[in-house]
């Protein structure tokens, strides 16, 4: 029986409802199956550090929270730029993240001639933790305070020494921060990693060094080290005796590092908003805060755009000590 034309075009219409009813439920469809295979959680530096452990952990609740295997891969060197590299060339589908440091975002742009530049090679998915500094002298040195500190600093300009893993570091910019608040003028000690430059620190060869809470946390109890302040906003719960730089009477000398979790650039939003959902819920629950405040750290999840945010004010505030400073690496 032949079709009449209105009854044809009835089922065309049927037919490109179904077909857009199909379409549309396809982004929800593969949003859902999100993740299916393990995901490559990409760390910077080598294991054991503090940055390292932060990660590990992240990767544990990650994979009980998500239900898929999150695996840490350690690619250090050339300053966390080995492994932002092979981060921004891999397929953006949310299976390869980069956990990234302050230093990578803010600092490196101004000192290193970058193959993946951040703002373009990333999309910010969430912060994960603080990690604030501590400023530990000698037990030996005749400073028993910052203010003290200062006083010695002041009455012989370029005499006494600060030390930090390596030029162009947050440690380092740390001190410069902390000369250029306090009005003193130190000379810097660079060395090839924090172990030796707390080794020197604790047989008296230099003066000073802004180090992570883990790092001194040992050294201070044992009484080899005397720690002065914590460079956060507030007081370490691993250090809860030590006041913070404000407190001990240094204004605009807050400093230290934080942790985050990037993805390549062009990952689908909704992939994102996964990620960065999962890990604030991750920060914000009370054992995880526990397990980083036992590392020195401070749990703290973000949106994308509150990391991105972040990320622009430290840049600029960096690259303006950087300048100013003229601060170069080799």
């Amino acid at each position: 029986m032949e079709t009449t034309q209105p009854a044809r075009s009835r089922i065309r219409l049927v037919a490109a409802a179904l077909v857009a009813s199909v379409c549309a439920a396809l982004p929800v469809a593969a949003q859902a199956e999100y993740p299916d295979r393990p995901i490559n959680l990409i760390v910077p530096f080598s294991p054991g550090g503090g940055t390292d452990i932060s990660a590990r952990l992240l990767a544990a609740a990650l994979q009980q929270k998500l239900g898929a295997s999150v695996v840490v891969d350690n690619r250090p060197g050339a300053g966390g730029q080995i492994a932002a590299d092979l981060v921004a060339r891999a397929q953006p589908d949310g299976y390869s993240l980069l956990f990234a440091n302050s230093g990578m975002l803010a600092i490196n742009p101004w000192i290193y001639k970058l193959n993946a530049e951040p703002t373009k090679a990333f999309a910010p998915v969430s912060l994960f933790s603080d990690l604030p500094f501590v400023l530990v002298v000698p037990a030996t040195l005749p400073a028993k305070n910052v203010q003290e500190l200062v006083g010695l600093a002041r009455n012989a300009p370029g005499k006494h020494t600060f030390a930090s893993s390596g030029t162009g570091g947050a440690p380092h910019l740390s001190g410069e921060i902390f000369q250029q608040a306090t009005g003193t003028e130190l000379m810097h000690v660079p060395y090839k990693g924090g172990g030796p430059a707390m080794t020197d620190l604790m047989a008296g060869r230099v003066d000073m060094l802004f180090a992570s809470v883990l790092e001194t946390m040992p050294y201070v109890s044992a009484g080899k080290l005397r720690a002065l302040a914590v460079t956060g906003a507030a007081r370490s719960p691993a250090m809860p005796d030590v006041p913070t730089i404000d407190e001990a009477g240094v204004r605009n000398a807050q400093s230290g590092s934080w942790t985050a979790v990037l993805a390549p650039a062009g990952t689908p939003q909704p992939v994102i908003d996964k990620l960065s959902q999962a890990i604030r819920d991750i920060a914000a629950d009370p054992a995880m805060k526990a397990k980083l405040e036992a590392q020195g750290a401070v749990a703290h999840g973000s949106t994308p755009k509150e990391l991105a945010d972040l990320a622009a004010r430290e840049r600029a505030r960096y690259g303006e000590i950087i300048k100013s400073r003229n601060i170069q690496t080799n």
